[in-house]
C-alpha cells in the first residue's frame, strides 16, 4: 500500500495593493509579492492628456511622479496668463491619483533655448513653429535631464504619439491613432537616446476614451477645454504679443501687379496664406444675383485677401484675391537643420535634386509622405540631399544644430519634390518626412519655388 503524501502547502495569495481609486498593482504570481514598480516621471500640464497618461502609468504599477512645468513668467500678472491655473489643475489631478507633484521652472532655458530663437526667425520675415523647438530643447531635454537626476527611469507626456523598436533595434516614432489629434509632427527632432526612455500612455487611444477614461476616474480636468495657444504664447493676441518684442516698421501692402491696397505696421505680424488680420477694409462683400429662372436672390459672397509674399528688401506685403496665385504655389521646397529619428538620412545618396530638375528623372529615393504645416494630409513627394547652392539659408540656422548628435551634424539639409503643388510653404516652418505610420524626421524650411 503507498503512503499518502503529506499534504502540499497551498501557494500564498497574492497580496494585491489598493489605493483610494482602486487602482491595483501587478502582483508577481509566483510569490504573491508586488513587483517594484518603475519611477517614471510624468509632465502634468494640467490638461486631461497628460492627467490620463499618469493614471494609466499608475494603474500599470508604476511609481508616478509628476512635475509642473512652468516655462513662462513674464506676465504672471496677465489677463492671458493660465499657468497659475494649469498648476492648481495639475495639483488637483494629483491629489486626486496620490501621486507626488513638483513644480520645476524652466523659465530661464525656455528664454534662451527657445524664445530667443523665436524671435530671431521673425525677425528673418520666416514664421517658426515654437512647439517643435520646445519638445526638442525643453519638454525632452531640460525636462529629461531633471527627470533623470530624480532618479527616473522613464519620463511619459500626453502626447499623442507612440513608440515602437523595430527588428534592427532602432526605436521608431509613430503617429498617434487619433489622426486628428496626432502630435508625431511636433516629436521629429527627438533623438534614439530620448525615445528609448520615453513613454506616451495616452498614444493607443482616442481624444473621446481619454475623456471618458477621466470622468470614469473623476478626474477633475475631464471637460477641461483643450489648449489651443501656441506653446508659452497661450490665448492671447498674437499681434500684441509680438510687438512687446520686435521692432517693426510700417509698410505698404500691395497688390501683385504693385497697387498700394493699405498699410500694414510690421512685416512680422504676417505668414503666407494668412487671411484674416490684413487691416484691408471695404474689399470682402456680398455679391447678388437672381437665377436665370428669376427666382429668390441668390447671394454670392466676395472674394477675400491672402499674404502671397513678404519682400523684406522693400519692406512691402503683397496680397493676392487668388487663392491659388502662383506665388503661393510650389513643387519644390529645401530645409536646413534637418533632424533624422533614427541617426541617418532614409535614402541612399543620389544625384541633388534642385528646382530646375526634370521631376521625372528618377532623382530622389522614392516618395514619401510629407507634412509642411501640421493640420495638413500627407503629400507625396521625393526626397533627395541639397546642393550648397539650394541650401543658401544654412549659415542662418545652423545654430541650431548645437545640440545635434554627430549624423545629424553631418546632414544640414534634404529637398523635396512634390507630385502635386503645395499651397503657402512656409520657410520657418518645419517639413516633417512620413513612411506610413513611421515619422521619419524633418527639416525647417529654408526655402521654397517660385
Amino acid at each position: 500500500m503507498t503512503a499518502l503524501k503529506p499534504a502540499q502547502p497551498r501557494p500564498p495569495k497574492p497580496s494585491f495593493v489598493k489605493d483610494p481609486l482602486g487602482f491595483v498593482q501587478n502582483p508577481d504570481l509566483k510569490t504573491g509579492q508586488v513587483n517594484p514598480p518603475k519611477v517614471v516621471v510624468v509632465g502634468l500640464s494640467g490638461g486631461v492628456d497628460s492627467a490620463v497618461a499618469a493614471a494609466r502609468l499608475k494603474q500599470q504599477g508604476h511609481r508616478v511622479i509628476g512635475i509642473f512645468m512652468k516655462n513662462w513668467e513674464d506676465d504672471d500678472d496677465s489677463e492671458y496668463c493660465s499657468s497659475r491655473q494649469d498648476f492648481l489643475d495639475a495639483a488637483a489631478v494629483a491629489d486626486r491619483l496620490g501621486i507626488e507633484l513638483q513644480s520645476v521652472n524652466f523659465a530661464a532655458d525656455y528664454k534662451d533655448r527657445v524664445f530667443a530663437e523665436f524671435l530671431r526667425e521673425y525677425e528673418a520675415g520666416r514664421t517658426p513653429n515654437p512647439d517643435v523647438l520646445c519638445n526638442a530643447e525643453i519638454k525632452f531635454k531640460a525636462f529629461l535631464d531633471h527627470a533623470f537626476q530624480q532618479g527616473a527611469d522613464f519620463i511619459a507626456t500626453g502626447h499623442y504619439a507612440r513608440v515602437r523598436r523595430n527588428p534592427e533595434g532602432k526605436v521608431e516614432l509613430l503617429r498617434g491613432l487619433d489622426e486628428t489629434k496626432d502630435q508625431s509632427y511636433f516629436l521629429y527632432r527627438l533623438r534614439q537616446d530620448q525615445l528609448d526612455r520615453v513613454l506616451f500612455p495616452v498614444g493607443e487611444l482616442r481624444k473621446t476614451e481619454v475623456r471618458a477614461i477621466a470622468e470614469s476616474l473623476g478626474l477633475p480636468n475631464a471637460k477641461k477645454k483643450d489648449s489651443t495657444g501656441i506653446c508659452f504664447i497661450g490665448e492671447r493676441p498674437f499681434r500684441e504679443f509680438l510687438s512687446r518684442y520686435l521692432k517693426t516698421q510700417p509698410g505698404p501692402i500691395c497688390t501683385s501687379d504693385g497697387v498700394q491696397v493699405g498699410r500694414h505696421q510690421g512685416l512680422s505680424f504676417f505668414t503666407l496664406g494668412q487671411r484674416k488680420g490684413l487691416g484691408i477694409g471695404g474689399v470682402r462683400k456680398a455679391v447678388s444675383k437672381r437665377s436665370a429662372n428669376r427666382s429668390p436672390l441668390v447671394s454670392e459672397e466676395g472674394k477675400g485677401w491672402f499674404v502671397v509674399k513678404k519682400d523684406l528688401e522693400t519692406n512691402t506685403l503683397y496680397v493676392s484675391q487668388d487663392h491659388d496665385h502662383p506665388w503661393l504655389m510650389s513643387d519644390w521646397l529645401s530645409t536646413v537643420d534637418s533632424c533624422w529619428v533614427s541617426g541617418e538620412a532614409p535614402l541612399t545618396p543620389t544625384p541633388p535634386l534642385t528646382p530646375s530638375a526634370n521631376p521625372d528623372d528618377g532623382h530622389g529615393a522614392g516618395h514619401f509622405g510629407v507634412k509642411t504645416r501640421y493640420r495638413q494630409a500627407d503629400a507625396a513627394a521625393r526626397l533627395a540631399p541639397v546642393t550648397g547652392e539650394t541650401n543658401a539659408s544654412e549659415d542662418t540656422h545652423a545654430r541650431r544644430s548645437s545640440g545635434a548628435n554627430e549624423s545629424q551634424k553631418k546632414d544640414q539639409g534634404f529637398a523635396l519634390h512634390f507630385q502635386q503643388d503645395q499651397w503657402a510653404v512656409t520657410p520657418g516652418q518645419s517639413a516633417v518626412v512620413y513612411d506610413g505610420e513611421v515619422c521619419l524626421g524633418g527639416g525647417i524650411i529654408a526655402q521654397a519655388n517660385p
